[in-house]
């Protein structure tokens, strides 16, 4: 395929370094024209611990020079989490393909805003829940799907870390939603496509031990459904951080820990059933996955072919803004 003309609009989130370096990494799908730094007109909280160095060598424009170039076919959305749907608006009004990065801002209006215009235009829109290309997610996704493990009665998973030292900690308090907002959101993602919409959310925002209680870094979110309970997790103060996911149904057990590791090691599904599915016998089975060497490749290699209108995206508008919605009730904004 021709390689799509790409600029990244933002510097400044979290996943910006790391996309920036999967995009230069695929000539094959990407030509990668260059960057906007939003450190010439951002104004709202960011927390990016490297800025420069994926950028080098890069042609560094204004965003009104990368809205107004004509070659540019598709933009990777890079802004602080609040100026990513105004941002994205402008971007859609241009016509250009849209990646946008997490949370999806802090209402549910604007948001929909984008997404109603950028199906009306017929624009591609992905957004960047960083697990969509996660082979163990995707397993995990259709072992609940095509009900391996019988009917789903619990479902556990988390977010939990100890990065980001006092930085980070400030930078949530920012937020009235918190972690649950910031990175909860990733987890919604893979729940509301697995299992669909809940029948209701109840949110749970506290502050882990000795940080003040504005500071909403210790989150719970539980999702309920008709015969099950889903538990979200999230807290930035965990000594010993390993984040899990596990589903136990009416017929087995699948274990997922770590959730994601680059460290050369394979990922590993721990699946235990109680009658045979799909080519796995009943009992215990140790599933492993190609060590992982980037995390975005997946889902941006997937948007580089439906823009070239190669295949169908695997999120549709509907999910999305499902999952925003979600989203904001469990982190208490509605």
């Amino acid at each position: 395929m021709k390689p799509v003309r790409v600029a990244q609009i933002g510097i400044l989130h979290e996943h910006a370094h790391g996309k920036m370096d999967t995009l230069r990494n695929l000539p094959e799908f990407f030509e990668v024209v260059g960057y906007v730094d939003d450190r010439d007109f951002s104004r709202t909280p960011s927390y990016q611990p490297e800025l420069d160095r994926p950028y080098q060598g890069l042609k560094h424009f204004s965003l009104e020079e990368a809205l107004a170039d004509p070659t540019i076919e598709a933009v990777t959305i890079e802004v602080p989490n609040n100026e990513l749907v105004p941002i994205g608006l402008l971007c859609m009004e241009r016509g250009l393909a849209i990646h946008l990065d997490k949370p999806a801002g802090e209402e549910l209006i604007p948001y929909k805003k984008l997404l109603d215009g950028c199906e009306a235009k017929h624009l591609p829109f992905q957004m960047g829940y960083m697990f969509r290309g996660n082979p163990a997610f995707l397993f995990a996704r259709r072992a609940i799907r095509e009900h391996w493990l019988g009917e789903i009665c619990e479902l556990e998973i988390d977010m939990n870390h100890n990065y980001g030292g006092e930085v980070y900690q400030q930078y949530l308090r920012n937020f009235s939603g918190g972690i649950m907002w910031n990175l909860g959101c990733h987890l919604i993602d893979f729940v509301v496509s697995a299992m669909g919409r809940p029948s209701h959310v109840t949110p749970f925002l506290k502050s882990a031990p000795s940080d003040s209680e504005e500071i909403h870094n210790n989150g719970l979110a539980v999702l309920e459904y008709p015969h099950a309970t889903v538990t979200i997790r999230a807290c930035s103060r965990c000594g010993r951080p390993s984040r899990r996911l596990r589903v136990v149904g009416t017929r087995g057990r699948l274990d997922l820990e770590p959730l994601e590791r680059f460290d050369g090691q394979p990922l590993e599904i721990h699946l235990n059933l109680d009658a045979p599915a799909d080519g796995y016998s009943a009992g215990y089975h140790s599933v492993r996955f190609p060590p992982q060497t980037d995390r975005y490749a997946a889902q941006l290699i997937e948007w580089a072919r439906v823009i070239r209108d190669e295949t169908e995206p695997s999120y549709s508008f509907e999910h999305d803004y499902l999952v925003h919605e979600i989203t904001l009730a469990a982190a208490g904004y509605q």
